[in-house]
């Protein structure tokens, strides 16, 4: 089964792409929610982030305060490193877990640092989604209720899509100018035909 990449930065429109994947029956993995699903649910992270952060790190109902975990890595590039350390490992455990489980010719694995995180050198194939920064701020900022300083300050904490070009196979340009469904229909061609 050919495992395919699909990354890009914040209000690129990588679940737009994974929702076209999704709709002509493509198994789709998004890192970013599973690994939200595993910080509440597996005792691995829990014990390992408790020891990191102490017991007050999860809520009495057993759940991540996310707040307090974001306050504490969004400015601490060290604990970000050490929190990624803990959940990392267990995401990509269970996404070959969960690929065992699909009986497609291929399938997505959407995450916004597949590069940043060296998972890239799993998959047979990484797709980049591009968008202009401007354009990208104004969905971010209408799809979260947020402001553009925000968006910018996460932004920087990610490569920029030349950093990322470099490394993928693909590039989709989401911005308006260049239908984007023929050309994931070509994609989904090449992917079925094992590539």
């Amino acid at each position: 089964m050919i495992k395919v990449g699909v990354t890009g930065g914040i209000g690129s429109g990588k679940s737009t792409i994974c929702h076209f994947f999704r709709t002509i029956g493509i198994p789709v993995f998004e890192a970013d929610t599973e690994a939200k699903k595993l910080i509440n649910n597996s005792e691995t992270i829990r014990y390992q982030l408790k020891a990191l952060f102490g017991p007050e790190i999860y809520l009495p109902n057993q759940s991540i305060d996310r707040k307090k975990l974001a306050s504490l890595i969004f400015n601490s590039p060290s604990l970000l490193q050490k929190v990624n350390g803990v959940v990392h490992p267990e995401v990509r455990n269970y996404f070959f877990q969960w690929c065992e489980q699909q009986t497609s010719a291929y399938i997505i694995h959407e995450a916004a640092i597949m590069f940043e995180s060296g998972f890239y050198e799993m998959m047979d194939y990484t797709l980049l989604v591009t968008a202009p920064e401007e354009m990208r701020i104004q969905r971010v900022i209408k799809r979260e209720n947020t402001d553009a300083q925000s968006v910018r300050a996460r932004m920087e904490k990610q490569w920029t899509d030349e950093q990322k070009a470099a490394l993928a196979d693909f590039i989709i340009q989401n911005d308006g100018t260049k239908l984007v469904v023929p050309q994931l229909i070509e994609l989904d061609k090449k992917f079925r035909t094992n590539g």
